[in-house]
């Protein structure tokens, strides 16, 4: 089975405090496997502040609800040996 590849990554983006912010990588194969997404290299779980779905087989989203300045970094996304950062 070939491995799954990001075709299309992060893109960085500007956000305002209390606003929500959602990001998305586009990955090569539907019901990808070992996937994580991580804030400032703390790895995430879905839960109310932090939603983490797949659209369409291969989008893989992230979305952090009501933003504050604690959240401000970088942003991961994983899948197997592969990585793209925003």
């Amino acid at each position: 089975e070939p491995d799954v590849t990001i075709v299309s990554g992060l893109q960085d983006t500007v956000v305002s405090e209390g606003d929500d912010v959602t990001f998305r990588c586009q990955v090569s194969r539907e019901n990808a496997r070992d996937v994580e997404w991580k804030l400032q290299d703390v790895a995430l779980q879905n839960n109310e502040m932090n939603e983490i779905s797949v659209e369409r087989g291969k989008i893989h989203t992230l979305t952090l609800r009501k933003v504050t300045e604690q959240d401000i970094g970088t942003v991961t996304f994983r899948v197997g040996a592969h990585t793209s950062t925003a």
